[in-house]
C-alpha cells in the first residue's frame, strides 16, 4: 500500500474533505455471486444516502464496464485497482505475507490512511480479520477483537446484538469480559439503550454449568456492571438469543458463529416451507393472497439480508463482513451498516470504557475486590 499522498484514489472525485460526507471503501471482488451484485449493492447504497460515496477496490477492468451502467454511481464512486483477488480457499497467513496487491489489502489500507471511515467486505472471513489487524492494530485492552452480529428479537429494539459469531473459536474469560463492554457499547450507541442487558451463553442457567473460564467469566461480567455501564442478566441458552430477555449475548467465536448459521439456516427453512404451504392448493393460493401485508411483514423481519453484516469490534478501524452470498440487497444493508457506525463515532467510546474497565479489572485483586 502506498502512502495517502501516492494512493491511486487521492484526488479522485470522491472529496473525503467534504462536510458531512461518509466515504466507505468496499471490496468488491470477494463475494461469491461477483462483482455485478457488489456493484448493484452500491447502487442502492448510493440512492439512498445522499450522504454517501464509495471508494470501490478491484479489477478495474471488470468493474469499469458494470459501474458504467449506473447512473447513480457517476461522481459519487471511484475504482481503485487492484490487481488480485483473495479466494474462499486462501489462507490468512498467505494473504498477510503476499497479499499487498489484492483488493482486500486495497480496501482495509484507505481506512488505514484515512481515506476512507469504514470498510465493507464479502470475502473470506479469516484473511479479512488478519489482514484488518496487521493494517488497524487492537485497541488497548483487546487480546481477541470479536465479529457481532444483529439478531432479530422480541425486544423492545427489535434486535440483540451477539458476539463473538466467528472472529476466534478460542475466548478466556478476560476475553468475554472485553466482548461484554464491547457490545454494550455497539448496542448503546446503535439503539440509544443507556444501560443495555448481558447475557452469557451457556448450556443452562445454573450457576454450576458450564466450563471453568465461562464460570470465571460470569465473574467477571458480573463484577464490572458499573464501571460497563450495563446490567448482567447471568446466564442465558440458545433459546433466549431472540428473547426480550437480553440485549447483548457474549460467547467464544466457535459457538456464535454455529448459533449464527443455524438461525439463518433456520429462518431460511420456514420462509421455504410457508412459501410450499401457500402454493399447495387454490385455496392455500387464496390464503397467501390475502395474508399477503402480514406475509411481507414476516419476511422482511426474518430476512437475514437486513441485519446482513458483522461488524469487527475492538480494531482501530471500523470494518464490516458481509456475508459472502449476500445479493445487492445485503451488500447494501452491510454498506448501510457501516455509514451509520462511521457516522456515530462508536469506536472512541468503545476504546474509552476498554481502558477504565482494563484498568478496573487490573487493579482487583482476586475475589473482584480492589486490591
Amino acid at each position: 500500500m502506498t502512502s495517502t499522498q501516492e494512493h491511486p484514489h487521492a484526488g479522485s472525485p470522491v472529496d473525503r474533505t467534504a462536510e458531512g460526507r461518509i466515504v466507505i471503501s468496499v471490496d468488491a471482488m470477494g463475494g461469491d455471486r461477483g462483482p455485478a451484485a457488489i456493484v448493484a449493492g452500491c447502487e442502492q447504497s448510493l440512492r439512498s444516502d445522499p450522504r454517501l460515496d464509495i471508494l470501490l477496490h478491484g479489477d478495474e477492468a471488470v468493474l469499469a464496464p458494470l459501474t458504467a451502467r449506473q447512473p447513480a454511481l457517476a461522481g459519487r464512486l471511484h475504482i481503485v485497482h487492484a490487481d488480485r483477488a483473495v479466494t474462499m480457499e486462501d489462507k490468512p497467513s498467505h494473504v498477510m505475507r503476499h497479499g499487498k496487491d489484492t483488493s482486500m489489502w486495497s480496501t482495509i489500507g484507505a481506512l488505514k490512511d484515512g481515506t476512507a471511515q469504514a470498510a465493507v467486505s464479502c470475502g473470506n472471513t479469516g484473511a479479512l480479520m488478519a489482514v484488518s489487524m496487521l493494517q488497524l492494530r487492537r485497541m488497548e485492552g483487546v487480546n481477541r477483537p470479536a465479529i457481532a452480529c444483529l439478531w432479530p428479537s422480541r425486544g423492545r429494539h427489535g434486535f440483540n446484538t451477539m458476539l463473538d459469531v466467528g472472529a476466534d473459536i478460542k475466548a478466556e474469560a478476560e476475553d468475554l469480559l472485553a466482548y461484554a463492554i464491547m457490545g454494550v457499547t455497539y448496542f448503546r450507541n446503535g439503539f440509544g439503550e443507556p444501560r443495555p442487558r448481558v447475557g452469557l451463553l451457556n448450556v443452562g442457567t445454573e450457576e454450576h454449568k458450564g466450563r471453568a473460564e465461562i464460570k470465571a467469566a460470569h465473574e467477571l461480567i458480573a463484577g464490572h456492571q458499573e464501571t460497563g455501564r450495563y446490567e448482567f442478566v447471568g446466564f442465558v441458552e440458545g433459546s433466549d438469543i431472540p428473547s426480550d430477555r437480553v440485549d447483548v449475548i457474549v460467547t467464544d467465536g466457535f459457538t456464535g458463529n454455529v448459533a449464527l448459521k443455524t438461525g439463518e439456516g433456520t429462518a431460511k427453512l420456514v420462509g421455504d416451507f410457508l412459501r410450499a404451504s401457500f402454493r399447495s392448493g387454490p385455496l392455500s393460493m387464496i390464503g397467501a393472497l390475502l395474508a399477503r401485508g402480514a406475509l411481507k411483514r414476516l419476511s422482511s423481519r426474518i430476512d437475514p439480508r437486513r441485519v446482513n453484516g458483522g461488524v469487527f469490534l475492538g480494531l482501530n478501524g471500523t470494518v464490516v463482513k458481509s456475508h459472502g452470498s449476500a445479493d445487492a440487497t445485503g451488500v447494501a444493508a452491510a454498506i448501510g451498516l457501516a455509514a451509520k457506525l462511521a457516522h456515530s463515532g462508536y469506536r472512541g467510546r468503545m476504546a474509552e470504557r476498554l481502558v477504565i474497565v482494563s484498568k478496573a479489572a487490573q487493579d482487583a485483586g482476586p475475589n473482584g475486590e480492589s486490591a
